[in-house]
């Protein structure tokens, strides 16, 4: 059975391009950005593969490889279907043969939007932060959300934390570790597992505003 993430994947990839909005088409960038993931692509181009293939020919623990093609699928590159014991892996579509210059390029209301939602982050954190520390944390779920997508930054990506590591690294910003900590995990930030925590979403770690 195919999982909501992958479904919505797919649905996104049915779109044309001139319909994917700005975030939809920075997660596709961000999810070949691996070169495992470049690697599972050309052989899954070949043929339809499964998980436990593409880890002995890639030399990769199986865990590394579903994590990878979760990756793919989520955002509509691959699909999967159920294969007796295994799920097998297709290409989807045909993304790949599009140019670059028609996946990048957004219409004028595209434009519009991803300018409006940069400005207003950068209000957020001018009002909120001040060299590098939080005033406060906001009660507002949206702008709470910006300063955590902030936060959540300083984890690097496929590493675990301990809960001392977080609330370590969580300190830095404001004393009220618990509440960073929890809202990590409620706006689906972080995972957290027998107290151990890492980061789940892509989140663009090239957008940082310095805030004086």
């Amino acid at each position: 059975m195919h999982t909501n993430k992958q479904q919505a994947g797919r649905r996104g990839m049915s779109k044309s391009t001139g319909e994917m909005n700005l975030e939809e088409r920075a997660n596709l960038f961000k999810a070949l950005g691996h070169p495992a993931r470049l690697l599972m692509l050309n052989l899954i181009k070949q043929r339809p593969r499964h998980g436990e293939e593409l880890a002995a020919i890639l030399n990769l623990k199986p865990a590394t490889v579903s994590h990878h093609l979760s990756k793919l699928a989520d955002v509509g590159l691959l699909t999967a279907s159920k294969n007796q014991y295994y799920q097998i892996y297709a290409m989807a579509g045909e993304f790949l043969t599009r140019p670059l210059g028609e996946i990048v390029q957004l219409s004028q209301t595209g434009l519009n939007a991803g300018a409006e939602t940069d400005a207003y982050r950068q209000k957020v954190l001018k009002a909120f932060v001040r060299r590098g520390k939080l005033i406060k944390i906001p009660a507002q779920l949206k702008k709470r959300q910006v300063i955590l997508e902030e936060i959540v930054k300083e984890f690097e990506p496929d590493q675990r934390y301990t809960e001392k590591e977080v609330n370590f690294i969580l300190l830095d910003f404001h004393e009220d570790v618990a509440t960073l900590r929890r809202g990590l995990i409620e706006h689906k930030l972080m995972k957290r597992e027998k107290s151990i925590y890492w980061r789940t979403n892509d989140v663009n770690d090239d957008l940082r505003i310095e805030t004086r």
